[in-house]
């Protein structure tokens, strides 16, 4: 059996429901579970390095408040409590560029327990999956982060880093070129870089995302659905590529889509096999 998770970045209280339907409902009507990373306090002026206003950005208000909680919009929780195939991840805090690659614990653990306060205001249960802002941590957010959380989706790992009392595992994790593994009290998963991003061929997208499912035992899929309506278009090409994976991860008998809830306990069988790939 392959394992898929489906992590789409950036949903915030500025997100129109119209767009998480328009994406994932194919998903959703198939029972296969869609993990959005939330951001727990939006900041409403954020930018890109370049100093660009941020993607997920693209519909908010003319007069926004500089920051808005998750819970500031009932509408979105009442829908996503109505559709209970969307599970919450933590996604940073207000989504600050590299927010989480600062060598600051006080901050660092601040902002993180902030985070979790605004998602419990919200009506959420505490996450127990945390994804970074352009999946960047600083080595005081590793340590902050395991102390809080049971899982860290991200992108890769730089060994300065870490904790260097993980380095001997990273180590291990590279020689045996394993993508996930477990150090510090925390499972982290990594991910092939985003299959799914509008920066990607359309015509070469499904075939990549088979291929990386078919030599993995558990995947990853990262997507940004702000990506699919970029600066206010909607990307109907791309959105039918999405809708194309969903229809083939649903059509296989050998893959299963799960959240990212049913393998944070690390004694899960998913992910001791996963550790072992």
């Amino acid at each position: 059996m392959k394992y898929v998770i489906i992590r789409d970045d950036d949903t915030c209280a500025v997100t129109p429901i119209a767009c998480l339907e328009r994406l994932y409902r194919p998903f959703l009507d198939r029972g296969l579970p869609v993990n959005l990373a939330v951001i727990p306090n939006v900041n409403t002026r954020a930018t890109f390095a370049d100093g660009k206003e941020e993607g997920f950005l693209c519909f908010k208000g003319a007069n926004e408040p500089a920051h808005r909680p998750i819970g500031s919009n009932p509408e979105l929780l009442e829908y996503l409590r109505a559709n209970p195939g969307f599970k919450a991840l933590h996604h940073g805090y207000e989504h600050n560029y590299l927010e989480f690659d600062q060598n600051d614990p006080a901050t660092m653990g601040r902002k993180l327990d902030e985070g979790r306060r605004y998602f419990e205001a919200a009506g959420f249960a505490p996450p127990q999956t945390f994804v970074a802002p352009y999946d960047q941590l600083s080595r005081a957010s590793y340590r902050e982060v395991a102390r809080r959380f049971q899982l860290l989706s991200t992108g890769w790992f730089e060994l300065g880093k870490l904790p260097p009392e993980w380095w001997p595992q990273l180590i291990l994790k590279k020689a045996l070129k394993r993508p996930h593994w477990r150090a510090g009290g925390l499972t982290m998963l990594s991910h092939p870089g985003c299959l799914l991003s509008y920066r990607k061929p359309l015509d070469t997208m499904l075939a990549a995302i088979q291929q990386t499912v078919g030599q993995n035992h558990l995947t990853v899929l990262v997507t940004h659905w702000w990506e699919y309506f970029y600066q206010g278009q909607t990307n109907e090409a791309y959105i039918a590529v999405l809708h194309q994976t969903a229809a083939w991860l649903a059509s296989q008998p050998d893959i299963r889509v799960i959240p990212f809830s049913a393998i944070e306990d690390p004694g899960n069988a998913i992910i001791r096999e996963a550790l072992r790939q």
